[in-house]
């Protein structure tokens, strides 16, 4: 009998690796589907390629060998992937830094990078060892164990894997799935076509009971093969076909992405501490593509905070000037630092979801009313610090800095935290809306814009008067936003030491505390927070932006450059920035000129202005004293009657001034409202330092001037009375200057107690001639508030 050529081996060597091969590879092209570029898939297919080539090479070697073998060449192929990611995406760092950071970080950057994902070495770690792995695992089983269906376990897992990972973040894999069952059914049949003996053949050696039995146990054995198919089929199809219209579920969301802390999730409070600081250094800007358009929107005129003396009158940043601002604007570059969307009545928060990102950011289609143009800046990081990475709106390619990204706001953090020299270049589509268009915009409703309508419990009831009344004169969206934006402008003073707040209580105080109190004056942070809160209340979705500007694109941001301005959003045109800051050198109108608000506590008591002291009496002639009558001195009579006029009109002047000043102590400390009783309380302890030869200055605030009290009672040595402090006197006064309508008539008293406390000590350790004069002193009744 004449045998047949023993073929098989050769076969089965080729086709088995080849579909392990294709079923990896595959398995690389269904996730490269969420990849930004086709570098993943060609490195997972390189990495099946390895794998199963060098098990099949190896293969003559015993088995415990080719492992350590396959491990060796994994390192080395890794190392070539990982330096060729890093290269594509113009990664800084030597290569053990790369492994090093990719070993870390590569599963949690994976599920938590933005979608769709750069192949940096971060992202391409984790698949291409678990490609390698699968394809090392599969070759052993499949081709030396000769275990061909186990062999393809480690392939399907690889590609479960695959499509669990791309979720819903990518279209049904319906046709690579087909494609990846038809490779293992190559795989499959090959070999058994081409098998060296078949039943046929070795059934006429066998005996008869012996081929019986063999029959017997293939039919047994296929039988409860299909009871078990069919079984599993009914059980399985309906849960299956149930899932077919479900969207699968994104592993992306049992990760947390990367977070900022308290300072960049509310960074509208580092405006005051910018404005105070004008000449810190926190960036610097090297512009290197296209410069401001004529269309762009600028920013105020002025820096930031501190509007310049002597700049030109202009309008401001407004998208279309009011008839009242006619004159040219100055093109200045806004560099965006956060968007904040969510207000609690309290805060402004970022509420923003950072994904790590690459080097090209996500685009997105600018409306049809918006032109673009394209800026490339390189920037360098001074004393800027937080997470937050500032760039002109809004960015689109990102390198020298791996960053994550927010799509909703368009906003950049740097995870790792910004350090001083961090060079990187970011390249922005910067919009212009037509202004042309604005007047007939509309503005979005309904739940997609929920979040920036949103108005929260406790709104004072002057600012939504004023809100209704500014929403009754105009009726169009944009007219609204303008008429806010001018009302802000026009009756209110831009300073750089206001305090920090942005509460209601704060923006209330801002828009209708008394000048002389301190209201009607803040910092960009309460005229761009009053806006968004004012559109809010008229219907308009706005939000509060952070950032800085700069007159050229080029040299260095300081903290005078930092502002806050608020943005409204219309349809077709997208999100349109405003500016409510005053006009330089302009004098604000008072707001009482074009609203009232109605008196929430009674009209402060205003002190009486100090009397002028009365004309000496005249003194009249005694009968039988002038010089008719021949007797006395009259120069002795006329220095009589003269000395005891002036003690007289002394005695008057100082029981009148001590009446008063007890007067005005009980007017301070004992009339009106709580909150005005309080800042009565507080004149008592100035005018008393004051007294005592320590004028307060003008620039501090309450706690201040509670550490300056301190010094001045301490500055007299072996003082024989103890004075008391009055920091608590100084939180009382700032809970009524920035929370009116909070104060009690017990804190009232308790503030009054405090200050007659201090004042009293303070009297006592004065020299003697000091406290002779203390309470006759005038100078509280006449010195300005």
């Amino acid at each position: 009998m004449v045998s047949r050529p023993r073929v098989g081996p050769l076969l089965r060597s080729i086709p088995i690796p080849v579909a392990l091969i294709t079923m990896i590879g595959l398995a690389g092209a269904v996730l490269g589907r969420v990849y930004a570029g086709p570098l993943l898939t060609q490195l997972i297919l390189g990495a099946a390629v390895g794998s199963v080539g060098v098990s099949v090479a190896a293969r003559r070697l015993p088995s415990w060998l080719v492992a350590p073998l396959s491990v060796l060449a994994l390192a080395g192929y890794a190392a070539f992937a990982l330096r060729l990611a890093a290269q594509r995406a113009d990664l800084p760092g030597g290569l053990a830094d790369l492994v090093a950071e990719a070993g870390r970080n590569g599963i949690p950057r994976l599920l938590t990078a933005m979608i769709p994902v750069e192949a940096v070495p971060d992202t391409v770690i984790v698949p291409l060892v678990a490609a390698w792995l699968a394809g090392l695992a599969g070759a052993e089983v499949a081709v030396r164990a000769d275990r061909v269906l186990l062999g393809y376990l480690p392939p399907a897992l690889l590609y479960a894997g695959a499509l669990y990972v791309v979720g819903p973040n990518a279209e049904p894999a319906i046709w690579w799935t087909v494609a990846f069952v038809a490779a293992a059914a190559i795989g499959l049949a090959v070999p058994a076509a081409t098998s060296v003996s078949t039943p046929a053949e070795t059934a006429p050696t066998l005996p008869p009971a012996v081929r019986a039995a063999i029959r017997v146990r293939v039919l047994a054995g296929t039988a409860a093969g299909l009871v078990v198919v069919v079984a599993l089929a009914a059980l399985l199809a309906p849960l299956v076909a149930g899932q077919v219209g479900n969207a699968p579920v994104d592993p992306r969301r049992y990760v947390q992405p990367p977070q900022v802390d308290a300072l960049d999730e509310n960074p509208l409070i580092r405006i005051s501490g910018w404005a105070l600081n004008p000449d810190q250094k926190l960036l610097d800007l090297h512009t290197t593509g296209t410069a401001a358009s004529p269309g762009d929107i600028p920013p105020p005129a002025g820096d930031g905070d501190n509007p310049p003396d002597d700049a030109e009158p202009e309008a401001g940043d407004r998208v279309g000037d009011s008839p009242t601002e006619q004159t040219p604007r100055s093109a200045r570059t806004q560099i965006r630092l956060a968007v904040l969307n969510d207000y609690d009545g309290v805060t402004w928060r970022v509420g923003a979801t950072y994904r790590n990102a690459g080097r090209i950011l996500p685009t997105v289609e600018p409306p049809d009313g918006v032109t673009v143009d394209r800026v490339r800046q390189e920037i360098t990081i001074g004393e800027l610090a937080g997470r937050l990475l500032p760039a002109v709106p809004t960015p689109r390619e990102v390198t020298g800095a791996r960053v994550a990204y927010d799509p909703g706001s368009g906003t950049l953090i740097r995870p790792e935290g910004l350090t001083e020299g961090l060079r990187y270049t970011v390249t922005s589509a910067r919009e212009h809306p037509d202004p042309n268009l604005l007047t007939a915009a509309d503005v979005p409703s309904g739940d997609t814009v929920a979040r920036v309508l949103r108005v929260a419990d406790g709104v004072p009831d002057p600012l939504r008067r004023l809100a209704d009344q500014l929403a009754t004169d105009n009726g169009a969206p944009y007219a609204r936003a303008v008429a806010i934006e001018e009302f802000l402008a026009e009756h209110y003073r831009l300073v750089a030491d206001a305090p920090s707040g942005h509460a209601y209580p704060n923006l209330n105080f801002f828009l209708f505390g008394p000048r002389n109190g301190g209201g009607q004056r803040g910092t960009s942070e309460q005229f761009a927070a009053t806006f968004a809160v004012l559109g809010r209340l008229m219907g308009l979705p706005t939000r509060v932006v952070v950032g800085f500007q700069s007159a050229t694109g080029e040299g260095p941001v300081r903290g005078g450059d930092a502002y806050a301005w608020p943005e409204v959003l219309f349809n077709g045109l997208g999100w349109v920035s405003f500016d409510p800051l005053p006009r330089p050198e302009t004098e604000p109108r008072p707001v009482e000129e074009d609203f009232t608000p109605k008196p929430q506590d009674p009209p402060p008591v205003q002190d009486e202005p100090t009397p002028e002291p009365s004309a000496p009496p005249t003194v009249a002639a005694v009968p039988g004293t002038g010089p008719a009558s021949g007797s006395g001195s009259p120069v002795s009579v006329l220095a009589g009657a003269g000395s005891g006029g002036l003690l007289l009109v002394l005695t008057g002047f100082v029981v009148a001034v001590l009446t008063m000043r007890r007067g005005l102590r009980r007017r301070r400390l004992g009339e009106g409202a709580p909150a005005q009783r309080i800042a009565g309380a507080w004149r008592e302890v100035t005018d008393a330092l004051r007294l005592a030869g320590h004028p307060v200055g003008s620039h501090l605030d309450a706690s201040e001037v509670a550490a300056y009290a301190a010094q001045a009672a301490g500055a007299v040595p072996a003082a024989p009375v103890a004075v008391p402090p009055i920091d608590e006197l100084a939180t009382l006064v700032n809970v009524a200057t920035f929370a009116p309508g909070t104060a009690s008539d017990e804190q009232a008293r308790r503030a009054g107690t405090l200050a007659v406390a201090y004042a009293t000590a303070l009297r006592a350790v004065r020299p003697w001639w000091r406290r002779a004069l203390w309470s006759v002193h005038p100078g509280p009744l006449r010195w300005r508030r």
